[in-house]
């Protein structure tokens, strides 16, 4: 029984001390780690730092002869990878969103259609103060390049989407009127009280009074944009149709570039937002233009290039034939002529002389002779060639 009793305890000793696992060494290994950090610390010569101050931490790394590390907060990560913006300022992003957008839109300075939407803006003060019959201030917010696909998923509705034509263009913009400006329009235009707010009724469509009034703006709006653009090229822009479905205003592809042109309208108290957008195929015809530092001679003369100009015109050199006859012979006969051999030209006397600058004739003359030189007095106009010529075109 005692043998018995003996080879019993032996398992039961083994199982108290059991062998350590890897998962048991692992554990452990952390512990070990955290339990010598301070004894580390207190070797290099200080009290072990508070593991919640970044400048206990900072100052232990100084002393240790190693970089101090900043620790990003939340908000400057935001910040540097540009997703703590507002809805307002989406088209100002900063940080590395601002380098992947510029990527994927590509905006090309238009110089002059800077100055148009400047015109627009000066013009829209005047007729929308006409049209209202109160006090309107209007102001350009920003013009930027954007995504057609983009703009349309990121239209605060409800709105009013304008769809107009720019017949010279052959081609669409879209000009959009957000809530906040319409409940403002009506409530001007319908005699509403000063210094309250206008009245906005969420769920339901515009009614007919509203979108006659709103269209009657949008009106004012394209003529003064077609006036904006008059002294650049004329352009008519004509209204097309009104939606308040971004869907059915689908007037490029997703992936067209467009300019879009912000403008705010303000009303004393009241006011809103107008969104002018101009797809890049429809401002292509106008591009050269769009692309010049200003308006040509619209805006005044260059005495001094001109006078250069007209200096060099009147100085160059030009040779001028005078054409008697012309002959079709054979090379036989050519090259069969002697000296003293005699050519008979189809010409008389009366016969006018042809004048020739290179392939191009230019007139028809009479050959005499003034002082002692042989002359020809012109007798018909520049032939349609020489005016092609002197234009610009292929002679």
């Amino acid at each position: 029984m005692a043998e018995d009793t003996e080879v019993k305890e032996e398992p039961v000793a083994a199982a108290a001390e059991p062998e350590p696992t890897p998962a048991a060494t692992e554990a452990a290994a952390p512990a070990a780690a955290a339990e010598s950090a301070p004894a580390a610390a207190e070797a290099v010569g200080g009290a072990a730092p508070d593991a919640a101050s970044p400048a206990g931490e900072a100052s232990e790394a100084w002393e240790a002869g190693e970089p101090a590390e900043r620790i990003l907060n939340q908000d400057e990560i935001d910040s540097l990878l540009g997703f703590d913006l507002s809805d307002d300022d989406a088209a100002d992003r900063t940080g590395i969103r601002a380098i992947i957008n510029s990527a994927l839109v590509s905006y090309e300075r238009l110089p002059m259609l800077e100055i148009v939407f400047d015109r627009l803006v000066r013009l829209m003060t005047t007729s929308l103060r006409n049209f209202t019959s109160d006090n309107v201030e209007v102001s350009l917010d920003n013009i930027s390049s954007i995504r057609f696909g983009d703009y349309l998923n990121s239209i605060p509705l409800p709105a009013i989407l304008s769809v107009f034509r720019a017949e010279e263009l052959d081609n669409f913009g879209l000009l959009t009127v957000d809530s906040n400006l319409i409940y403002s329009i009506v409530d001007v235009l319908l005699g509403g009280r000063r210094g309250t707010a206008a009245m906005r009724i969420e769920g339901r469509p515009y009614t007919t009074i509203e979108r006659v009034l709103v269209q009657r703006m949008v009106e004012v709006v394209l003529a003064d944009a077609q006036a904006a653009f008059e002294p650049l090229t004329p352009v008519t822009f004509n209204l097309d149709r009104l939606e308040t479905n971004p869907r059915f205003a689908a007037i490029a592809r997703p992936a067209n570039a467009a300019i879009l042109v912000k403008l705010r309208i303000d009303m004393e108290d009241r006011g809103g937002r107008i969104e002018l957008l101009l797809p890049y195929a429809t401002l292509e015809p106008i591009r050269k233009m769009l692309l010049q530092q200003f308006m040509g001679e619209k805006f005044g003369r260059d005495n001094i290039w001109e006078g250069h100009l007209a200096t060099e015109l009147w100085t160059t050199q030009l040779d001028v034939r005078a054409v008697l006859d012309e002959q079709v012979v054979d090379l036989r006969r050519v090259l069969g002529l002697k000296v003293g051999d005699t050519l008979v030209l189809n010409a008389t006397p009366d016969s006018l002389v042809e004048l020739r600058a290179g392939q191009i004739s230019l007139t028809r003359g009479r050959m005499g002779r003034r002082n002692h030189n042989i002359a020809v007095r012109v007798e018909t106009p520049l032939s349609p060639a020489a005016k092609t010529a002197i234009q610009g075109g292929p002679p």
